[in-house]
């Protein structure tokens, strides 16, 4: 809850990356908030008051998952309103004159884009969706200790800095600093 709200804030995509992970997390604790608690919320030192706002805020999680219906997989809307939001910030970028570095890092990643795409099959993923879910791939990879393959990992770093441009262009707007024109 208040790592959520904090990369919220400062970074779009390891907020969004960070919520697959919880969505994730709960699954694996069968969506029972006595499981989260002993398994998760009990190992940090935390105040009364700040125990409770993180039983609330898995509680609301586990709740918006069963109304949402992706208990067993899939994401919940409010992240899926991030990727929304990153895919519509990507289309302005893109017709944008202005930001022709962005459209250029774009395109040097979008072969890496169609060649998962074309693995995962059929795939109604737009490009945005599928670099978080290559990255979030090779985030579950690391963290069950698999090796990972040179052309793989050069396609993730690829998409790494592309999505981190992104992310910052998304912090610019959010700020309201990225289509603002010089108005003095």
């Amino acid at each position: 809850m208040i790592i959520a709200s904090q990369k919220r804030k400062e970074n779009i995509a390891e907020y969004l990356l960070y919520m697959w992970q919880i969505e994730d997390i709960i699954r694996a604790n069968n969506l029972d908030i006595d499981k989260i608690k002993a398994n998760i919320i009990d190992k940090y030192e935390l105040t009364d008051e700040q125990r409770r706002q993180m039983i609330e805020w898995y509680e609301s999680l586990i709740d918006m998952m069963r109304r949402e219906g992706v208990e067993k997989s899939g994401h919940l809307q409010l992240t899926k309103n991030v990727i929304i939001q990153l895919a519509s910030l990507h289309q302005a970028l893109l017709a944008d004159p202005k930001f022709a570095d962005y459209t250029a890092l774009f395109y040097k990643t979008l072969p890496y884009i169609v060649e998962l795409r074309s693995k995962a099959g059929e795939n109604k993923q737009g490009e945005i969706e599928t670099c978080f879910t290559a990255l979030y791939g090779m985030l579950m990879l690391r963290l069950q200790g698999k090796d990972i393959t040179p052309e793989t990992m050069n396609a993730i770093t690829e998409i790494s800095k592309f999505i981190a441009t992104l992310a910052h262009y998304f912090k610019l707007d959010d700020e309201d600093k990225l289509f603002n024109d010089d108005k003095e």
